[in-house]
């Protein structure tokens, strides 16, 4: 501005000088005239320029106006980048590019303030560093994640990050955040993870079934699980005590160095314990230093490696005593196995052998004979071959050799493996060698003498074929001769099993009488009679019983020979089962004079029930029958996933040479004394037969004078149901029913059974209307409308076309409400026993016995009074 005023002050001193030269100019000049023109011109130029000048003035104004502008812009944007920076938390320093300081914040100010430190504007980055050194405000220096980013610890305990970064005109702005916070925060969460990581430690020890105890550089104790106290018998531990310190108290440190302990090599060993335990205790070190000790409970394995060696004994006793070279050769060639017998045929010291090659042990042009034969047992193929060989002695002798692939699968993996085309691994052979010297001697001598009589059989050739038409028809003869004796075989054979089929087909004729008989005696033994003739019905009571036991016995026997008794396999209660038997032979018992107990369990079996109690009534009267005094327990226990049946008893026992025997027919070791004795040595043959038929074992252990016990183990059933009480709780006791409210009608072609039958129901109060055919029912009674509590009809009725079943469904068929049906048989097949139950009526088998008998009405008495 001020440069244009000048400008201005100089254009008119240079027109003023111009008008005054004008005229003061030579008074030559004639014309006044054109010295005006000239000035007006003139005058003309000086107001262009004065023109000019103005807009130059004016354009200068508006530039000064903007210039003005411009820089309260900068100055405004300048304080606001002052007040920005002063607004950051941060300490805030800015370097030019001669690295001077040339702005910074307050918090820079504060921060150099804090260290001792002076800096203004111009202090070099350089000089600033010398200063921070040497007043030991930085005690610790770190590289941060990203670059140019350094971390430093102060000594007030402060974090500060320092941030660089370079201008645009080379200069370098630093930044100084406090991240004392966050790097607290940072080392919570590092604690944090450190505690959970510890706490996943200790539950992981926790978990294992080994003893953990963890020991730091140090060797104090750091780390140990619950396993570690129960295996040493720590009763307390504390960390950072030492080991051997928390040990000292307990058997590990008491016995730590007896002869007890055996050392596996390098920092471990097994220490047998005061209270029989084995322990294994291994060291680990650790790579950061410290070890971890861990505390193995091996007794099981101790016992199982003890047992092995003691297998192994027997097995090299009984071997060395065979004689037969024996060896085993594992799939690398090593001899793993020799007996005595082939380390002395080569001279080898006892068990030299052991872990040495073929190639080591024989010498090599031994071994090249040998390797082809070798090759074919590893190829899964049994060898057996013959050559001479000279032993320890020097004698020459002949050899047979069978090399026997052992494979790696079980015995029958290989054919099934080779049917997919893959085969077993072999892991090694048995090498078995006898010495066949003396055999092959005489094949030698008898080749000699072969060839010797071969001259003399041709001589003979003709001698002997004039005797080979004679030996032909003798030939002929004696074929004729066996077929005449296989045929008389096959006639006995025939004989005998028609024998069996019959006596087991007429075992209801044979039941009938016997059936009449015991349903008499029983009607006798409820009727008020004198003590003499009480006593002599329950002599004749008894002697049914023996008849029954006998005859009930040929005829399981003979069934079991005509292989026509089957088992139905059904779940059923276990309970049950044994406290029916329960109850029939504690009255057995009793009557002997003799303790009887049980004890059942509560589960649900897989088995036919009906064979089962044979099996169990065939040993209980075996045991009544051989128990003069004392007592008998049947009881069951859960063994192996099975339920094993036994029976006690306190009787006369068994010797350990008679045990087998006693499983025969018609055998009988020591016969009661004590009492008259009827039976045939069947029992325990019929109880063999039967277990085998189910897959059971009977087991039998006894001592003379002690007693005996009988057991066999019957599978649980796949599905166990919950059981409630036991069916002699649930089913009616004797007298707590009446039995008299409605007529029985008795169905039963054998005239005997009906009157026995009627007087033994008469006797217990109830009326009975008997029939011996359904026509003959029909002319008492109208089947249809009359009221009747119970059905009660034989199977096989002779003297109709119809069997009992066919007469029940008639007569319920013409009923409203169908009667409740109890039928009687003397047949003991699978097949009619489904049907009726199949039917839903109850089954009897003959002889019935009156107490089973009087059982079953108050049981269907109880049903149809709860049905009404």
């Amino acid at each position: 501005m001020q440069q244009l005023q000048e400008e201005n002050r100089k254009l008119r001193r240079i027109c003023a000088a111009l008008i005054e030269r004008v005229e003061a100019n030579s008074p030559d000049r004639p014309d006044p005239y054109a010295a005006f023109q000239h000035s007006i011109t003139l005058a003309e130029q000086v107001r262009e320029r004065t023109d000019a000048l103005n807009q130059a003035m004016a354009e200068l104004k508006a530039s000064n106006f903007l210039l003005r502008e411009a820089r309260e812009k900068t100055e405004t944007a300048n304080q606001r980048l002052v007040d920005a920076i002063e607004s950051i938390s941060d300490a805030f320093v800015l370097f030019d590019q001669q690295q001077r300081i040339v702005q910074f914040n307050s918090h820079f100010t504060d921060f150099c303030t804090e260290a001792g430190i002076s800096v203004g504007l111009g202090t070099t980055l350089q000089q600033f560093r010398q200063k921070a050194s040497r007043s030991g405000m930085v005690m610790e220096e770190r590289s941060g994640q990203g670059a140019g980013t350094t971390l430093y610890r102060l000594r007030s305990g402060q974090w500060v990050q320092a941030s660089e970064r370079p201008t645009r005109e080379g200069g370098q702005v630093m930044l100084y955040t406090d991240i004392t916070e966050l790097k607290a925060s940072e080392q919570a969460l590092r604690e944090q993870a450190l505690a959970q990581k510890t706490r996943l430690l200790q539950n992981t020890v926790n978990s294992l079934s080994q003893g953990v105890a963890v020991v730091n550089a140090d060797g104090f104790l750091e780390l140990w699980n619950g396993r570690f106290l129960a295996l040493t018998g720590v009763s307390q531990a504390q960390p950072h005590m030492r080991l051997a310190e928390v040990l000292a108290a307990t058997e590990l440190g008491q016995v730590s160095d007896s002869k007890d302990r055996k050392l596996l090599g390098g920092s471990a060993y097994e220490q047998r314990l005061l209270n029989g335990k084995v322990l294994e205790v291994r060291s680990h070190a650790m790579p950061s230093g410290g070890v971890v000790n861990t505390f193995t409970d091996i007794t099981e394995r101790y016992h199982y490696a003890e047992t092995l060696k003691e297998s192994e004994r027997w097995v090299r006793q009984i071997t060395d005593q065979i004689p037969a070279l024996i060896a085993y050769v594992g799939d690398d060639l090593r001899y793993t196995f020799t007996n005595r017998g082939y380390d002395e045929w080569y001279g080898w010291q006892r068990g030299s052998a052991i872990g040495n090659t073929l190639v080591k042990m024989h010498r090599r042009q031994q071994y090249s004979r040998l390797q082809p034969y070798i090759e074919q047992a590893f190829a899964g193929r049994t060898v057996t071959f013959e050559f001479p060989e000279t032993n320890a002695s020097g004698q020459e002798r002949y050899l047979l050799r069978t090399y026997v692939p052992n494979f790696a699968s079980q015995p029958g993996a290989e054919a099934v493996a080779g049917s997919s085309g893959q085969k077993a691994k072999v892991m090694g052979i048995f090498v078995l060698i006898r010495d066949i010297t003396e055999r092959r001697k005489h094949a030698e001598a008898l080749q000699l003498a072969y060839q010797s009589l071969e001259a003399r059989v041709e001589e003979r050739t003709q001698e002997l074929s004039t005797l080979n038409a004679q030996l032909r028809d003798e030939v002929t003869e004696r074929q004729r001769s066996q077929q005449r004796m296989l045929e008389a075989k096959q006639e006995a054979e025939r004989a005998n099993l028609s024998k069996t089929k019959f006596l087991a087909a007429v075992s209801h004729d044979l039941l009938q009488p016997l059936n009449a008989a015991r349903l008499f005696t029983g009607a006798l033994l409820e009727a008020q009679v004198s003590e003499q003739q009480g006593n002599l019905a329950k002599s004749i009571n008894h002697a049914l019983e023996d008849v029954e036991a006998l005859l009930g016995t040929l005829v399981d026997i003979s069934k079991l020979d005509a292989g026509v008794m089957h088992a139905e396999i059904v779940s059923f209660d276990l309970r049950d089962l044994l406290t029916v038997l329960a109850t029939e032979f504690r009255q057995v018992a009793g009557a002997e004079g003799l303790d009887f107990r049980c004890h059942p369990l509560a589960v649900q079996v897989s088995s036919d029930p009906q064979l089962l109690s044979r099996i169990l009534r065939n040993l209980l009267s075996n045991a009544v029958r051989y128990t003069p005094h004392g007592g008998i327990l049947l009881g069951c226990r859960m063994r192996r996933g099975k339920v094993c049946i036994e029976v006690w008893d306190t009787g006369m026992g068994i010797p350990a040479d008679k045990q087998e025997e006693i499983f025969q027919e018609f055998r009988r070791v020591n016969p009661p004394a004590h009492r008259q004795d009827r039976g045939l040595g069947l029992g325990l043959a019929i109880v063999d037969k039967i277990a085998r038929m189910l897959g059971y074992e009977v087991k039998v252990t006894s001592r003379p004078g002690r007693g005996s016990t009988f057991s066999v183990s019957i599978p649980l059933a796949s599905d166990q149901v919950p059981v409630g009480a036991s069916t002699r709780d649930s089913l009616p006791q004797p007298g707590n029913i009446d039995l008299g409210w409605a007529p029985i009608w008795l169905v039963d072609n054998d005239h005997a059974i009906c009157e026995a039958m009627t007087t033994l129901l008469e006797k217990w109060g109830c009326q009975v209307i008997s029939a011996t055919s359904l026509a003959d029912l029909n002319r008492q009674v109208d089947i249809a409308e009359d009221q009747a509590a119970l059905l009660i009809a034989d199977y096989h009725l002779d003297n109709e076309t119809a069997t009992g079943l066919d007469v029940v469904e008639h007569i319920n068929a013409a009923r409203t409400t169908a009667l409740p049906v109890l039928m009687i048989t003397a047949n003991y097949s699978l097949e009619l026993k489904q049907q009726i139950k199949q039917q839903g009526y109850l089954l009897m088998h003959k002889p019935v016995k009156p107490l089973k008998l009087k059982m079953a009405l108050l049981q269907l008495f109880g049903s149809q009074v709860t049905s009404q």
